[in-house]
């Protein structure tokens, strides 16, 4: 690529003069380009991807129904802007009915979304200045503090560690930090270690963002995937509809990740700021997806359908992970398993190999086993297997899994 002026016109927060120069290489782009040499390299064999992070079936027959039939609609041909009252009113009643939250008033304390991602990406336009703190935890999603240092923002992150059951420790930010915090972001069940929200930890929530004047967004796009007890809300807590939102998606509950809906819900003032930043950034998702997405929230047995399927191969992955030496525990809730990686593996032939990271780890195993996963090495070094893998029926799923505990098998790992 040619020099330009083009080149010094970048802003500052996308690496500026230097931007498109970096040889930095995304951790993702990393598995494209090993799952691509490993096929190259072995011509017609099949790499088993346990790192994909969505669903691995369509939407369900009556979903994709519903939508033909509002498509159809001319009512539902223009912008929607910041949406109509039908998934409004439908995600009343799916937080009433799902998560416990009682005299939502879907006039006032909830919008539609255009998934929780773009929703991220809005609410600190709406509440963050310059020098702000937002508090994050990590490993984790990264959107809502990527946008806070667009806006000159800091992130303070907040290490999820398996000791504390993947549960951030507020007692530990720093006094310095904490005068300056406007916001604190957690998504439970967590993406990526599967850890769980309690009751007795969002309620510690709550008092901690009323003490120090703190606004939570809840981050729920696999609040339903529980295999165990009911979805735990944030909104449900006492006080919390008083000190922050919560976001909910069709993305991974319903099966409809492409089609980009959601809502975020709770204190009538955040949902007008967001709602208003949002009529500045989209002209809203096409009313025909939304209504078949309230649809979906009138519908929740879809989601207990594919969270019983989830919870079948989890209970089948962990199974095969810990008898190739993995310390794996089956989670509460999401399709994720988060498991220590190993530092050491040695093969049937004696050869030995060291790993000093997840990353490492991660990249032996698409290389030489053919298994795709994810590494994190933001707090300790883990891999995340994710159950949502391509298989055609539960016949499949039984094969897969035993080519998993086959390519294990020949190796014996240390941690």
């Amino acid at each position: 690529m040619s020099e330009s002026y083009i080149q010094n016109l970048f802003a500052e927060r996308i690496g500026g003069s230097q931007y498109g120069r970096g040889t930095a290489i995304y951790k993702f782009e990393k598995i494209k380009r090993a799952k691509r040499a490993a096929l190259a390299a072995r011509p017609g064999a099949e790499i088993i991807d346990m790192g994909v992070g969505e669903p691995d079936e369509m939407a369900f027959p009556d979903v994709v129904a519903k939508l033909h039939e509002e498509a159809r609609k001319p009512e539902n041909r223009g912008y929607a802007d910041n949406g109509d009252q039908v998934l409004k009113d439908a995600a009343a009643r799916y937080l009433d009915r799902v998560c416990g939250v009682t005299g939502v008033n879907p006039d006032t304390e909830v919008i539609h979304s255009i998934g929780n991602k773009a929703a991220l990406a809005i609410l600190p336009a709406a509440l963050v200045n310059p020098g702000d703190v937002v508090l994050m935890t990590t490993p984790g999603y990264p959107i809502f503090g990527t946008h806070a240092k667009y806006l000159g923002g800091q992130v303070h992150n907040l290490p999820l560690t398996e000791e504390r059951d993947f549960l951030p420790d507020l007692d530990t930010i720093p006094a310095g930090v904490l005068s300056k915090a406007k916001v604190i972001v957690i998504n439970y069940p967590n993406n990526p270690t599967g850890g769980s929200a309690t009751p007795e930890f969002l309620d510690r929530v709550v008092r901690f963002a009323k003490k120090n004047d703190v606004v939570v967004v809840h981050d729920a796009a696999y609040a339903a995937l529980v295999y165990e007890g009911a979805p735990q809300s944030l909104l449900a807590t006492p006080g919390g509809k008083d000190v922050g939102v919560e976001l909910h998606s069709c993305s991974k509950s319903f099966n409809m990740t492409g089609w980009r809906c959601g809502f975020v819900a709770g204190h009538e003032l955040l949902v007008k700021a967001y709602g208003d930043v949002k009529d500045n950034t989209d002209s809203g998702q096409f009313l025909a997806i939304q209504h078949a997405a309230a649809y979906c929230f009138d519908h929740p047995e879809i989601t207990q359908q594919i969270a019983a399927k989830y919870s079948r191969r989890m209970d089948a992955l962990v199974q095969t992970l810990r008898a190739a030496g993995f310390n794996a525990r089956k989670p509460k809730g999401s399709f994720f398993l988060y498991v220590k990686a190993p530092r050491v593996a040695v093969t049937k032939d004696g050869a030995r190999i060291d790993f000093k990271t997840a990353e490492d780890v991660s990249q032996w195993l698409i290389t030489d086993r053919l298994i795709s996963t994810v590494p994190w090495d933001d707090a300790g070094a883990y891999l995340r297997f994710s159950v949502t893998f391509l298989a055609k029926d539960q016949a499949d799923e039984t094969r897969v899994l035993d080519e998993v505990a086959r390519r294990l098998g020949a190796v014996k790992f240390e941690f």
